[in-house]
């Protein structure tokens, strides 16, 4: 499909800087399929949009500080570069987004921190080595640290990584350290936040359990591809990058009983939906997953697994609108999204939210 079919005007002002306070207090536009009208609610309102038996899934990665500023030395000359952590590939190896990559070659070193005579360890220094060098700025780094030291490197050197349309226009804080973790944040390995779980707070989950609606977690560490742009023309084009995940087998059986019964399936998030997408087989059985997924979702897309969405709003041309667009309609969509303007919902990671209905197949 032509990358300009989801194109839309969006203005600065409706780009949410700060959350809103406390979570559960952000608005959700709710789309159902056909001529629906579209409804002004909010998150609290959630229990009340479910149904007992439903079953939330919600992806409990935790956002490392995955931003690195450091040193390119080479014989005499050395270059300052910003490293973008993506992808762990093995105990002392991660694929990145380096700027400017040009600055680098195989064989380079880059020196992050500095050493220090009064720390016993030096783990406020780590060297890394550029093993390999892709398109679009890609490389893959070799650390000097491996597994927990290289962890704890990282968490101390490291920066919290805002999506760009945050960073963009103001500095990162120590408040941003709480806000861009979901409540429910467990196992380390995300650059950005699965931002539609932010919203949710102790007593949401409180309401929704007392009205018989069940949650199961799954994990899917984010990437920093998720803010790349498209920018070919043609969605065939387009390369997602990998992103690995699991889904247990706990959590599998759980979803399928859950199905059986008539409940529903929630996904908490564009994550949580690609992962269970990729786990789920032709007849929509849910089935044990771990490993890496490059599902890209556009209009035509047959669901197996997933019936309803909760998810942020999304950038034009992005992939993440055309998912929601393979999901509720491109057409339904696109009017929605012009609702949420005019009506002044907030866009993006600290944004509002969204509801959306799975669209009955063409």
């Amino acid at each position: 499909m032509r990358v300009d079919l989801f194109d839309f005007d969006l203005p600065e002002s409706s780009i949410s800087l700060r959350p809103t306070e406390p979570r559960d207090a952000a608005r959700m536009l709710v789309v159902k399929p056909d001529e629906v009208p579209f409804e002004d609610r909010t998150v609290r309102d959630l229990p009340d949009l479910l149904q007992p038996g439903d079953v939330l899934v919600l992806n409990d990665t935790k956002v490392i500080p995955s931003r690195l500023y450091g040193l390119r030395v080479r014989e005499e000359t050395a270059a300052r570069v910003e490293i973008m952590l993506h992808k762990r590939e093995g105990m002392d190896r991660w694929r990145a987004f380096a700027r400017p990559a040009k600055k680098l070659n195989i064989g380079d070193r880059i020196r992050f921190g500095e050493a220090s005579e009064s720390t016993a360890c030096e783990l406020v220094r780590v060297d890394a080595e550029v093993e390999e060098k892709g398109d679009g700025g890609e490389v893959t780094l070799r650390f000097s640290f491996a597994g927990p030291f290289l962890d704890e490197a990282i968490a101390r050197l490291g920066e919290l990584p805002l999506p760009p349309y945050i960073a963009g226009k103001r500095a990162t804080d120590e408040k941003d350290r709480a806000d861009y973790q979901t409540v429910y944040a467990r196992d380390e390995g995300a650059v950005a936040a699965p931002t539609a779980g932010l919203h949710f707070t102790d007593d949401l989950f409180r309401r929704l359990e007392e009205r018989g609606i069940g949650r199961q977690f799954v994990t899917l560490h984010v990437g920093a591809g998720t803010f790349l742009p498209v920018k070919a023309d043609d969605t065939a084009e387009h390369r997602m990058h990998a992103e690995w995940g699991t889904v247990t087998e706990e959590t599998a059986r759980a979803l399928n009983e859950a199905r059986a019964r008539g409940g529903r399936v929630v996904a908490v998030g564009t994550t949580s939906l690609r992962l269970l997408e990729s786990a789920a087989e032709e007849d929509g059985t849910i089935a044990p997953f771990s490993g890496d997924t490059a599902i890209f979702i556009t209009p035509g897309y047959r669901f197996k697994a997933v019936d309803v969405l909760m998810t942020n709003f999304h950038l034009p041309r992005s992939t993440l609108f055309m998912l929601v667009s393979a999901f509720a309609g491109l057409q339904r969509m696109r009017a929605a999204y012009s609702h949420a303007i005019e009506a002044g919902y907030r866009f993006y990671s600290y944004g509002d939210a969204s509801l959306l209905f799975r669209a009955k197949p063409s």
